[in-house]
């Protein structure tokens, strides 16, 4: 990830708040609670408002999330008080999303295939929820709005704090800002495919562009890799979207040949530092294509091809040298790195520098 995003407290927040009341104070008391009621609900004024309604009211999606927490308390309530413990600790733990993220072994951090091995039809339960709470038929259901607000403004005051407008996954594509009409989609960090417990956690909630979300990422799994040769999973650490510690990525690109017509992916090196994050590096890599990205970039007749056409009109036109040229753009660079992906511009022209690009003409 190239830079991390500034988080932004809003008040659709209040429903991972619903979710913790009702993991905690209702499901998780379910074996010395009795039977369901909306009692359980009696000391989260809101949230009964809301489990009232949709216990009452004629709305499907409502219908299903007061049916489903009800079915999940009737699992749990047959649940020994050391599941009851390991639940908690896995909702804790997929919560942490910056101690996750760092790959912190004290975080106990669990896929619905390892409920499933001692509770397997618990699981399939848990997956219908979790998976469906981020389903726009409830989050538009009048009664929970009227509580939480809605995703699209949530969107507009992320955007309003976040003005890059550019995709920090890769930073090669726009995101849609605050004078679009429009949305980016919400990308679930931790996939809601394979994760409970989280999917409505804005900690786990990214923006993300299209390329980075539904082309390259899809479901992977951030946080774990498969380990060679025996093909087991290993946990690694991934870049916390929202993080507060500074760092920078550092690229250099080296070219095999000065050739740059006839220029392939394969004619193209990629370095990345620095190696204290080298780890966190090379998941971003893995998750989203960034090599196979970056490398196509350089290569096509618009962007790489056409940077480096830049630097010669801007020699034969007006008289500036290539090394003028990349004193002016170290400069941009540094001032805006993900403008005109300057970021990428920058080493892919050094690079050409390096291998006599700029000598041959």
């Amino acid at each position: 990830m190239l830079f991390p995003y500034t988080y932004v407290p809003h008040q659709m927040e209040k429903m991972q708040c619903f979710i913790n009341f009702i993991f905690y104070q209702v499901w998780c008391r379910a074996p010395k609670a009795g039977a369901f009621d909306l009692s359980l609900f009696d000391a989260n004024p809101q949230l009964k408002e809301v489990m009232t309604s949709f216990a009452y009211d004629d709305t499907q999606a409502g219908d299903r999330f007061y049916s489903q927490v009800q079915g999940i308390y009737q699992s749990f309530s047959a649940l020994p008080r050391r599941e009851i413990v390991q639940f908690k600790r896995w909702y804790q733990g997929n919560n942490n999303l910056e101690k996750l993220c760092s790959n912190d072994p004290a975080i106990h951090l669990a896929r619905y295939v390892d409920i499933a091995v001692t509770q397997a039809a618990l699981s399939e339960k848990l997956a219908a929820f979790f998976k469906g709470l981020y389903s726009q038929s409830l989050l538009d259901l009048a009664a929970l709005r009227a509580k939480i607000g809605d995703i699209d403004d949530h969107y507009k005051t992320f955007v309003s704090t976040n003005k890059s407008g550019k995709c920090p996954f890769c930073g090669l594509n726009d995101l849609l800002g605050e004078y679009h009409s429009k949305r980016e989609a919400y990308d679930h960090y931790l996939p809601k495919a394979l994760y409970p417990f989280n999917s409505i956690n804005f900690h786990n909630l990214v923006p993300a562009c299209h390329h980075c979300n539904s082309s390259y990422k899809t479901s992977k799994n951030p946080a774990f890799t498969l380990k060679d040769p025996a093909r087991t999973l290993q946990r690694r650490a991934v870049f916390y979207p929202y993080t507060s510690t500074p760092y920078t990525i550092e690229l250099q690109v080296a070219l095999q040949h000065s050739d740059i017509e006839n220029l392939t992916p394969a004619d193209i090196n990629l370095y990345f530092g620095p190696p204290a994050i080298s780890e966190k590096i090379d998941t971003w890599n893995d998750v989203y294509g960034i090599e196979e990205r970056y490398k196509a970039k350089i290569c096509t007749e618009n962007d790489g091809k056409y940077w480096l056409m830049q630097v010669l009109d801007e020699w034969t036109e007006d008289n500036r040298t290539p090394a003028d040229y990349l004193k002016t753009l170290a400069r941009q660079a540094m001032k805006n790195p993900y403008a005109e992906c300057n970021f990428l511009k920058k080493p892919f022209l050094e690079a050409c520098k390096q291998v006599g690009v700029f000598n041959a003409l």
